[in-house]
Protein backbone atom coordinates (compact mmCIF):
# COMPACT_ATOMS: atom_id res chain seq x y z
CA UNK A 1 0.00 0.00 0.00
CA UNK A 2 1.39 3.56 -1.52
CA UNK A 3 1.54 5.80 1.94
CA UNK A 4 0.73 9.30 -0.51
CA UNK A 5 3.23 12.17 0.82
CA UNK A 6 0.57 14.59 1.54
CA UNK A 7 -1.39 12.18 4.21
CA UNK A 8 2.43 10.39 5.02
CA UNK A 9 3.39 14.51 6.02
CA UNK A 10 0.34 15.12 8.07
CA UNK A 11 0.27 12.16 10.02
CA UNK A 12 3.68 12.67 11.00
CA UNK A 13 2.96 15.86 12.20
CA UNK A 14 -0.44 15.08 14.07
CA UNK A 15 2.01 12.53 16.17
CA UNK A 16 4.43 15.08 16.42
CA UNK A 17 2.42 17.14 18.21
CA UNK A 18 1.10 14.57 20.32
CA UNK A 19 4.89 13.63 21.20
CA UNK A 20 6.69 17.12 20.80
CA UNK A 21 7.66 17.41 24.84
CA UNK A 22 9.78 13.93 24.37
CA UNK A 23 10.94 13.44 21.28
CA UNK A 24 12.55 15.78 18.04
CA UNK A 25 10.71 16.11 14.89
CA UNK A 26 14.33 14.17 12.66
CA UNK A 27 14.18 11.37 15.35
CA UNK A 28 10.15 10.49 15.09
CA UNK A 29 10.12 11.28 11.18
CA UNK A 30 12.25 8.73 11.02
CA UNK A 31 10.25 6.27 13.27
CA UNK A 32 6.98 6.96 11.09
CA UNK A 33 8.77 6.82 7.79
CA UNK A 34 10.90 3.53 8.71
CA UNK A 35 7.41 1.75 9.87
CA UNK A 36 5.41 2.95 6.56
CA UNK A 37 7.92 1.21 4.51
CA UNK A 38 6.75 -1.77 6.25
CA UNK A 39 3.64 -1.19 5.09
CA UNK A 40 4.73 -0.26 1.86
CA UNK A 41 6.25 -3.66 1.03
CA UNK A 42 3.66 -5.72 2.80
CA UNK A 43 1.34 -8.32 0.47
CA UNK A 44 -0.99 -10.78 1.45
CA UNK A 45 0.14 -13.72 2.50
CA UNK A 46 -2.67 -15.74 0.01
CA UNK A 47 -0.89 -13.71 -2.93
CA UNK A 48 2.97 -14.92 -2.09
CA UNK A 49 1.85 -18.06 -1.65
CA UNK A 50 0.11 -18.61 -5.10
CA UNK A 51 3.16 -16.74 -6.75
CA UNK A 52 4.63 -19.28 -8.63
CA UNK A 53 7.82 -17.67 -8.59
CA UNK A 54 7.71 -17.88 -5.06
CA UNK A 55 10.59 -19.92 -3.17
CA UNK A 56 8.60 -23.45 -2.05
CA UNK A 57 10.51 -22.76 1.12
CA UNK A 58 9.12 -19.48 1.60
CA UNK A 59 5.32 -21.41 0.76
CA UNK A 60 5.91 -23.79 3.40
CA UNK A 61 6.79 -21.08 6.10
CA UNK A 62 4.20 -18.77 5.33
CA UNK A 63 1.59 -22.10 5.08
CA UNK A 64 2.39 -22.69 8.99
CA UNK A 65 2.01 -19.17 9.37
CA UNK A 66 -1.37 -19.25 8.79
CA UNK A 67 -1.73 -22.11 10.72
CA UNK A 68 -0.04 -20.28 13.53
CA UNK A 69 -2.49 -17.47 13.34
CA UNK A 70 -5.41 -19.19 13.48
CA UNK A 71 -4.43 -21.49 16.32
CA UNK A 72 -2.90 -17.86 18.09
CA UNK A 73 -7.32 -16.96 17.95
CA UNK A 74 -8.36 -20.29 18.16
CA UNK A 75 -6.57 -21.72 21.21
CA UNK A 76 -5.18 -18.61 22.99
CA UNK A 77 -7.90 -16.02 22.74
CA UNK A 78 -5.19 -13.42 21.20
CA UNK A 79 -6.62 -10.93 18.65
CA UNK A 80 -8.41 -11.93 15.29
CA UNK A 81 -7.24 -9.18 13.00
CA UNK A 82 -5.33 -8.65 10.13
CA UNK A 83 -1.69 -8.70 12.07
CA UNK A 84 0.14 -11.87 10.54
CA UNK A 85 -1.45 -12.05 7.67
CA UNK A 86 0.71 -10.40 4.97
CA UNK A 87 4.43 -10.70 4.14
CA UNK A 88 7.07 -7.99 3.57
CA UNK A 89 10.53 -8.73 2.26
CA UNK A 90 12.70 -5.47 3.50
CA UNK A 91 15.66 -6.83 2.52
CA UNK A 92 18.04 -6.82 5.84
CA UNK A 93 18.02 -8.31 8.72
CA UNK A 94 16.47 -6.55 10.94
CA UNK A 95 13.81 -4.24 11.49
CA UNK A 96 14.94 -2.12 13.43
CA UNK A 97 17.57 -1.74 15.92
CA UNK A 98 17.04 -0.62 19.67
CA UNK A 99 19.39 0.93 21.74
CA UNK A 100 19.85 0.38 25.05
CA UNK A 101 21.81 2.40 27.98
CA UNK A 102 22.31 2.24 31.53
CA UNK A 103 24.44 4.11 33.91
CA UNK A 104 28.18 3.17 34.79
CA UNK A 105 27.28 2.32 37.89
CA UNK A 106 23.72 1.30 37.90
CA UNK A 107 21.67 -1.85 36.75
CA UNK A 108 18.98 0.42 35.79
CA UNK A 109 18.25 1.33 32.43
CA UNK A 110 17.61 4.45 31.28
CA UNK A 111 13.70 5.48 29.88
CA UNK A 112 12.83 7.20 26.82
CA UNK A 113 9.30 8.83 27.29
CA UNK A 114 6.28 9.14 24.66
CA UNK A 115 3.11 11.29 25.40
CA UNK A 116 0.93 8.69 24.14
CA UNK A 117 2.51 5.30 24.96
CA UNK A 118 4.44 6.12 28.18
CA UNK A 119 8.15 5.78 28.72
CA UNK A 120 10.00 2.62 27.59
CA UNK A 121 14.06 0.88 27.93
CA UNK A 122 15.36 1.94 24.79
CA UNK A 123 14.97 3.97 21.73
CA UNK A 124 14.39 2.13 18.49
CA UNK A 125 15.96 3.18 15.02
CA UNK A 126 15.16 1.66 11.59
CA UNK A 127 18.78 2.22 10.37
CA UNK A 128 21.46 0.67 11.98
CA UNK A 129 23.93 3.97 11.17
CA UNK A 130 21.49 6.14 13.15
CA UNK A 131 21.31 3.63 16.04
CA UNK A 132 25.10 3.51 15.98
CA UNK A 133 25.60 7.15 15.92
CA UNK A 134 22.88 7.71 18.82
CA UNK A 135 25.19 4.82 20.73
CA UNK A 136 27.89 6.90 20.56
CA UNK A 137 26.73 10.19 22.00
CA UNK A 138 25.39 8.16 24.97
CA UNK A 139 28.85 6.44 25.42
CA UNK A 140 30.39 9.75 25.80
CA UNK A 141 27.82 10.51 27.95
CA UNK A 142 29.25 8.03 30.14
CA UNK A 143 26.37 5.13 29.71
CA UNK A 144 26.70 1.61 29.36
CA UNK A 145 25.21 1.02 26.04
CA UNK A 146 23.98 -2.09 23.63
CA UNK A 147 22.66 -2.07 20.60
CA UNK A 148 20.07 -4.98 19.66
CA UNK A 149 18.98 -6.04 16.60
CA UNK A 150 15.32 -6.82 16.25
CA UNK A 151 13.45 -8.85 14.04
CA UNK A 152 10.19 -8.04 14.60
CA UNK A 153 7.73 -5.52 17.32
CA UNK A 154 4.53 -5.11 17.54
CA UNK A 155 2.54 -1.55 16.99
CA UNK A 156 0.11 -2.55 19.44
CA UNK A 157 -3.05 -3.11 17.10
CA UNK A 158 -2.55 -0.20 15.79
CA UNK A 159 -1.61 -1.09 12.16
CA UNK A 160 -1.67 -4.89 10.86
CA UNK A 161 1.60 -5.92 11.56
CA UNK A 162 3.29 -8.02 8.39
CA UNK A 163 5.13 -11.21 8.59
CA UNK A 164 8.81 -10.22 7.82
CA UNK A 165 11.70 -12.22 5.93
CA UNK A 166 13.88 -10.78 9.30
CA UNK A 167 12.40 -13.53 10.97
CA UNK A 168 10.30 -15.88 8.22
CA UNK A 169 13.46 -18.14 8.26
CA UNK A 170 12.89 -19.15 12.29
CA UNK A 171 12.43 -22.65 13.23
CA UNK A 172 8.56 -23.58 13.53
CA UNK A 173 9.64 -23.06 17.31
CA UNK A 174 10.72 -19.66 17.05
CA UNK A 175 8.06 -18.59 14.47
CA UNK A 176 4.96 -19.45 17.24
CA UNK A 177 7.00 -17.89 20.04
CA UNK A 178 7.61 -14.62 18.20
CA UNK A 179 3.96 -14.74 16.46
CA UNK A 180 2.31 -15.63 20.20
CA UNK A 181 4.73 -12.87 21.88
CA UNK A 182 4.15 -10.18 19.50
CA UNK A 183 -0.05 -10.61 19.32
CA UNK A 184 0.07 -10.54 23.43
CA UNK A 185 1.04 -6.94 23.32
CA UNK A 186 -1.85 -6.27 21.18
CA UNK A 187 -4.09 -8.06 24.64
CA UNK A 188 -2.35 -5.58 26.86
CA UNK A 189 0.23 -2.83 27.19
CA UNK A 190 0.86 -0.40 30.26
CA UNK A 191 2.63 2.74 30.00
CA UNK A 192 5.77 2.95 31.88
CA UNK A 193 6.27 -0.19 32.12
CA UNK A 194 8.64 -2.37 29.49
CA UNK A 195 9.02 -5.09 32.19
CA UNK A 196 5.27 -5.76 32.85
CA UNK A 197 4.92 -5.81 29.35
CA UNK A 198 7.69 -8.22 28.22
CA UNK A 199 7.42 -10.65 31.00
CA UNK A 200 3.30 -10.45 30.00
CA UNK A 201 3.98 -11.39 27.19
CA UNK A 202 6.71 -13.74 27.20
CA UNK A 203 4.45 -15.71 29.70
CA UNK A 204 1.62 -16.00 26.63
CA UNK A 205 4.51 -16.74 24.47
CA UNK A 206 5.66 -20.21 26.57
CA UNK A 207 2.30 -20.81 27.26
CA UNK A 208 1.36 -20.72 23.69
CA UNK A 209 4.16 -23.06 22.33
CA UNK A 210 3.37 -25.49 25.15
CA UNK A 211 -0.09 -25.83 23.49
CA UNK A 212 1.07 -25.89 20.13
CA UNK A 213 3.20 -28.69 20.67
CA UNK A 214 1.02 -30.77 22.87
CA UNK A 215 -1.49 -30.79 20.31
CA UNK A 216 0.95 -32.30 17.69
CA UNK A 217 2.00 -35.16 20.39
CA UNK A 218 5.27 -34.78 18.82
CA UNK A 219 7.65 -36.46 21.34
CA UNK A 220 10.76 -35.20 19.72
CA UNK A 221 8.95 -31.46 19.52
CA UNK A 222 8.49 -31.95 23.26
CA UNK A 223 12.03 -33.47 24.00
CA UNK A 224 13.52 -30.00 21.88
CA UNK A 225 10.62 -27.58 23.81
CA UNK A 226 11.62 -29.04 27.34
CA UNK A 227 15.48 -28.50 26.43
CA UNK A 228 15.02 -25.11 25.43
CA UNK A 229 12.99 -24.15 28.46
CA UNK A 230 15.87 -25.72 30.37
CA UNK A 231 18.84 -23.81 29.05
CA UNK A 232 16.59 -20.57 29.51
CA UNK A 233 16.17 -21.40 32.61
CA UNK A 234 19.84 -21.66 33.56
CA UNK A 235 20.80 -18.64 31.15
CA UNK A 236 18.47 -16.48 32.74
CA UNK A 237 19.25 -17.49 36.67
CA UNK A 238 22.54 -17.08 35.94
CA UNK A 239 22.38 -13.46 34.36
CA UNK A 240 20.22 -12.42 36.93
CA UNK A 241 22.15 -13.90 39.96
CA UNK A 242 25.03 -11.61 38.26
CA UNK A 243 22.66 -8.71 37.85
CA UNK A 244 21.95 -8.72 41.59
CA UNK A 245 25.71 -9.15 42.22
CA UNK A 246 26.00 -5.68 40.64
CA UNK A 247 23.38 -4.24 42.23
CA UNK A 248 24.60 -4.55 45.63
CA UNK A 249 27.63 -3.72 44.56
CA UNK A 250 26.68 -0.13 43.19
CA UNK A 251 24.71 0.33 46.34
CA UNK A 252 27.38 -0.24 48.66
CA UNK A 253 29.66 2.63 50.65
CA UNK A 254 32.32 2.05 48.35
CA UNK A 255 34.03 4.70 46.34
CA UNK A 256 33.39 4.59 42.56
CA UNK A 257 37.01 3.27 41.59
CA UNK A 258 36.12 0.24 43.57
CA UNK A 259 32.80 -0.30 41.96
CA UNK A 260 34.46 -0.53 38.56
CA UNK A 261 37.43 -2.56 40.02
CA UNK A 262 34.10 -4.79 41.72
CA UNK A 263 32.20 -4.46 38.50
CA UNK A 264 34.96 -6.20 36.12
CA UNK A 265 35.37 -9.10 38.86
CA UNK A 266 31.53 -9.90 38.26
CA UNK A 267 31.31 -10.25 34.70
CA UNK A 268 34.72 -12.18 35.17
CA UNK A 269 33.46 -14.40 37.32
CA UNK A 270 29.83 -14.72 35.08
CA UNK A 271 32.11 -15.80 32.27
CA UNK A 272 33.82 -18.26 34.56
CA UNK A 273 30.84 -19.73 35.42
CA UNK A 274 28.85 -19.89 32.19
CA UNK A 275 32.41 -21.84 31.17
CA UNK A 276 31.64 -24.20 33.55
CA UNK A 277 28.12 -24.75 32.98
CA UNK A 278 29.03 -25.06 29.07
CA UNK A 279 31.18 -28.08 30.33
CA UNK A 280 28.66 -29.83 31.88
CA UNK A 281 25.96 -28.75 28.54
CA UNK A 282 27.25 -28.14 25.59
CA UNK A 283 23.91 -26.95 24.59
CA UNK A 284 24.34 -24.25 26.20
CA UNK A 285 26.88 -23.26 23.26
CA UNK A 286 23.52 -21.59 22.14
CA UNK A 287 24.64 -18.97 24.20
CA UNK A 288 28.09 -17.97 22.88
CA UNK A 289 27.20 -15.24 20.07
CA UNK A 290 25.37 -13.62 23.46
CA UNK A 291 28.51 -13.88 25.82
CA UNK A 292 30.73 -12.68 22.76
CA UNK A 293 29.31 -9.76 23.30
CA UNK A 294 30.89 -6.31 25.79
CA UNK A 295 29.33 -7.59 28.97
CA UNK A 296 28.41 -4.21 30.34
CA UNK A 297 24.83 -3.19 32.31
CA UNK A 298 22.59 -2.59 29.37
CA UNK A 299 23.39 -5.56 27.91
CA UNK A 300 22.24 -7.64 30.84
CA UNK A 301 19.74 -5.42 32.11
CA UNK A 302 17.95 -6.14 28.40
CA UNK A 303 17.53 -9.88 29.91
CA UNK A 304 15.46 -9.14 32.72
CA UNK A 305 13.00 -6.77 30.60
CA UNK A 306 11.94 -10.07 29.40
CA UNK A 307 11.94 -12.49 32.52
CA UNK A 308 11.70 -10.55 35.69
CA UNK A 309 7.78 -11.07 36.25
CA UNK A 310 6.60 -14.19 33.76
CA UNK A 311 7.06 -16.31 37.25
CA UNK A 312 4.41 -14.24 38.28
CA UNK A 313 2.18 -14.65 35.21
CA UNK A 314 2.77 -17.89 34.82
CA UNK A 315 1.44 -18.48 38.66
CA UNK A 316 -2.00 -16.44 38.03
CA UNK A 317 -2.50 -18.47 35.04
CA UNK A 318 -1.71 -22.17 36.75
CA UNK A 319 -4.59 -20.36 39.25
CA UNK A 320 -7.10 -19.84 36.82
CA UNK A 321 -6.63 -23.37 35.08
CA UNK A 322 -5.21 -22.08 32.05
CA UNK A 323 -7.64 -20.63 31.16
CA UNK A 324 -6.79 -17.92 28.87
CA UNK A 325 -9.95 -15.50 28.41
CA UNK A 326 -9.60 -15.04 32.81
CA UNK A 327 -5.94 -15.24 32.77
CA UNK A 328 -6.46 -12.00 30.40
CA UNK A 329 -9.11 -10.12 32.30
CA UNK A 330 -7.52 -10.79 35.40
CA UNK A 331 -4.04 -9.47 34.37
CA UNK A 332 -6.06 -6.23 32.79
CA UNK A 333 -7.22 -5.66 36.48
CA UNK A 334 -4.29 -5.73 37.73
CA UNK A 335 -2.16 -3.34 35.12
CA UNK A 336 -4.54 -0.51 36.22
CA UNK A 337 -3.44 -0.62 39.39
CA UNK A 338 -0.60 1.64 40.59
CA UNK A 339 2.99 0.27 39.58
CA UNK A 340 3.99 -0.70 43.02
CA UNK A 341 0.45 -1.78 44.11
CA UNK A 342 0.85 -4.31 41.06
CA UNK A 343 4.38 -5.49 41.53
CA UNK A 344 3.33 -6.24 45.09
CA UNK A 345 0.31 -8.73 43.66
CA UNK A 346 3.30 -10.16 41.27
CA UNK A 347 5.47 -10.20 43.80
CA UNK A 348 2.83 -12.03 45.26
CA UNK A 349 2.01 -14.44 42.79
CA UNK A 350 5.26 -15.70 41.87
CA UNK A 351 5.62 -16.91 45.82
CA UNK A 352 2.04 -18.82 45.38
CA UNK A 353 0.87 -16.33 48.31
CA UNK A 354 -3.04 -16.44 47.25
CA UNK A 355 -3.54 -13.05 48.92
CA UNK A 356 -2.49 -11.97 45.39
CA UNK A 357 -6.15 -12.90 44.24
CA UNK A 358 -7.18 -9.33 45.71
CA UNK A 359 -6.50 -8.17 41.97
CA UNK A 360 -9.84 -9.76 40.97
CA UNK A 361 -12.41 -8.47 43.92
Amino acid sequence: MQIPQPIKLAITMSLTIWLSACVNLPYYAQAVDGHFQVIHRAQPISKVIANPDTDPKLKHSLTKVIQLREFASRELKLPDNLSYTSYADLERPFVVWNVFAAPELSVQLKEWCFVQVGCVNYRGFFSQESAERYAAELKREGYDVHIGGIRAYSTLGWFNDPVLNTFIGYSEMDLARLIFHELAHQVLYVSDDTVFNESFATAVEHEGIKRWFNRTDSASAQIALTARQERETLFTGLILKYRKQLQELFQSDLNDTEKRAGKARIFDRLRKEFALLKAENNELGSYDRWFAQPLNNALLATVSIYTQLVPAFQSILKQHDQDMERFFDTVTKISKLPKDERNLILQKAAEDNPQWKIAEQ
